[in-house]
């Protein structure tokens, strides 16, 4: 099995994490350190990532409703409260599919599954994130027009992206606006907004694919059972085809 299949494999990181971690020089197979990425691992190599020895883990996925104020890592060198914090009983190294920011709210799936991450948060499989924003000014259709087509953030253009507007308060100057995106750039949703001249003030993450937050409240989590799990890769299947 090539390494960074290995790695991704044993729930350390995603394949592009994993390629990223080997270039770095972070990797070592039976005590030499790894740099290329076709390097395969046989039966009874002793491997170990930035130190620490890996194995083969049972997959495993959870659906978290993370609260604000919390960060989409594993650890924090500031000791901030992380997604992690809420899944103690876990055993497994597991890790957030892709992220929230610190003062967003809602689904987050985190697994060891390195291929599943992949397939998850590729924009190419489509799969749909739903975001409930509420932002200062008033949303129309004129003005969150550019979303349907594509807005450019970061120098890079946005892929469509679908919306529907739930409340308009014009004493307050307040929206509440549902985007609907297959993306997961760097602070893309407010992004997205300020582009069409409204600022987010509040952000949940209310779906991922066939997921939502049925059930659970703010840093309450759950175990994936085997349909979800399917559903998800039918979702990215479906699309890729």
């Amino acid at each position: 099995m090539r390494i960074n299949k290995y790695i991704a494999h044993a729930g350390v990181a995603s394949r592009r994490k994993a390629e990223e971690l080997i270039k770095a020089g972070l990797v070592t197979i039976n005590g030499e350190v790894v740099r290329e990425l076709a390097t395969t691992v046989k039966s009874g190599d002793k491997v170990e990532v930035e130190g620490s020895p890996i194995y083969n883990e049972e997959k495993v996925y959870y659906l978290l409703n993370k609260p604000k104020g919390v960060i989409s890592s594993v650890s924090d060198d500031k000791g901030r409260k992380t997604v992690l914090d809420f899944l103690p009983q876990v055993k497994e190294r597991i890790y957030p599919v892709g992220r929230l920011d610190w003062d967003t709210s809602g689904v987050l799936i985190l697994t060891n599954d390195g291929d599943f991450t992949d397939k998850m948060i590729h924009p190419r499989n489509e799969i749909d994130k739903v975001y409930l924003a509420r932002v200062k000014g008033l949303a129309t259709k004129e003005n969150l027009r550019p979303l349907t087509r594509g807005v450019v953030i970061d120098g890079k253009k946005t892929k469509p992206a679908r919306y529907n507007i739930i409340k308009v308060d014009p004493e307050k100057n307040r929206s509440v606006v549902e985007l609907t995106i297959h993306e997961g750039r760097n602070h893309q949703v407010k992004k997205m907004f300020e582009a069409c001249g409204l600022l987010v003030d509040k952000l949940s993450r209310t779906k991922f694919g066939t997921l939502d937050l049925t059930g659970l409240r703010p840093g309450e989590a759950r175990r994936l059972n085997k349909k979800e799990i399917s559903q998800l890769h039918n979702a990215a299947t479906t699309k890729t085809k």
